[in-house]
């Protein structure tokens, strides 16, 4: 095509018709008639214009201006998701943890998979001379229970942890929280509480046991929340309470 006549067009002079300004001026095998003689039909602000005088300075985005706005923009990204990781970090693995229970709790009412365990024994490692010691010899020993132990019924090779202890509690018919001041400082045991408190609101069923090792003030408590509220509303044992009575586990309630 050697000629190409667009004087029966209304031509908008905006950014989006560089394009075709760049083409008109610098084609060489096609001449528009008369491009010199075009004029904005719009916007409004332009109309009569010549269309092959608009400036499109404006268009061009400055490439100090846009590096600028991507340093920026990197730079609060990083504000923001520092202030993230250290306000929110705690709520938002709690939020995660909660999500692979409820998958890992579906996945398993849907296929019918019966409990493997009796109950599932959180604790710190600190403490696992009293849970092998103690609540062994009275639960598996004595009562016939099988009970679920991180260094004995783990399966190695599982990565991360999570579907571990996501899997311990699901496939048990009950949760064994071993309360201790080890216990309230490990950020495992943490997720295990909650997992296990999950599925206690989840199921609507007495799932979970308390056994406090030690007394433990209210008032050091409260930066637990999930531990001080199901304190308040259920049934636990008070070790020191129940270790002057062999073989009995004496429950009290509150609230």
């Amino acid at each position: 095509m050697k000629y190409l006549d667009l004087s029966a067009n209304l031509l908008t002079c905006e950014c989006s018709n560089y394009g075709l300004i760049q083409w008109i001026q610098g084609s060489k095998q096609t001449q528009v008639v008369n491009a010199h003689q075009y004029t904005c039909a719009f916007p409004v602000s332009q109309r009569g214009n010549k269309f092959l005088d608009f400036g499109f300075d404006s268009c061009r985005i400055d490439a100090a201006l846009l590096c600028f706005l991507f340093s920026s923009s990197l730079v609060m990204l990083t504000l923001l998701a520092s202030f993230i990781y250290h306000f929110l970090r705690s709520h938002l693995t709690y939020a995660y943890y909660l999500f692979l229970a409820f998958l890992y709790d579906n996945k398993r009412r849907k296929k019918g998979i019966p409990h493997s365990y009796d109950a599932f024994v959180s604790y710190n490692v600190h403490d696992e001379a009293w849970v092998c010691g103690e609540l062994l010899p009275e639960l598996e020993g004595q009562q016939g229970w099988r009970l679920c132990l991180h260094h004995r019924d783990f399966e190695p090779g599982i990565d991360p942890i999570v579907e571990n202890i996501t899997e311990a509690i699901y496939c048990s018919r009950k949760t064994i929280c071993v309360i201790s001041q080890h216990y309230l400082q490990s950020e495992w045991c943490s997720k295990e509480i909650q997992m296990a408190s999950f599925r206690l609101f989840n199921e609507h069923k007495d799932v979970m046991i308390m056994v406090f090792l030690e007394d433990i003030p209210a008032k050091q408590l409260s930066p637990y929340f999930q531990i001080r509220s199901l304190v308040k509303k259920r049934s636990y044992l008070s070790w020191p309470q129940a270790v002057h009575h062999t073989g009995v586990f004496c429950f009290s309630n509150k609230g």
